[in-house]
């Protein structure tokens, strides 16, 4: 397997280091981005198809932005930093591993959310009716 690389860590992950998969989910759930407020607000409660979303849910040593159980689906929104090159790398191998559990991806932008976020939720409507 090859060696995760180095990302730079957010703010008020350094202090929380050395803490379990499950306390940082947590501490995530606390400090969602303004995109992934706007998101679960518009997945929360079982208004995307009737499906229940988790926010912040780990999975292995890694934690998703929103997990769908049912379809076995994770949601990924992918901000400014995730466009650098060791980023990008990282966030590759993050699901490439969580993959190999059977568990789908579903990326998409920032801005996407900002700019058309029914356009977002169509297209996550559409993979989840395909499965």
């Amino acid at each position: 397997m090859k060696r995760l690389p180095d990302t730079p860590q957010l703010p008020f992950q350094e202090h929380y280091r050395y803490k379990s998969i499950r306390v940082i989910a947590g501490l995530l759930r606390k400090h969602m981005t303004p995109s992934e407020q706007r998101l679960w607000h518009a997945i929360r409660k079982r208004q995307l198809s009737g499906l229940k979303f988790l926010r912040q849910h780990p999975i292995g040593v890694s934690v998703v932005d929103f997990y769908c159980h049912e379809k076995r689906l994770a949601v990924e929104i992918d901000g400014g930093i995730h466009l650098r090159g060791d980023v990008k790398e990282r966030d590759q191998y993050r699901q490439e591993l969580i993959e190999s559990y059977g568990i789908r991806f579903f990326r998409c932008t920032s801005d996407e959310i900002e700019t058309d976020l029914e356009g977002v939720l169509g297209r996550l409507k559409e993979l989840v009716a395909a499965r």
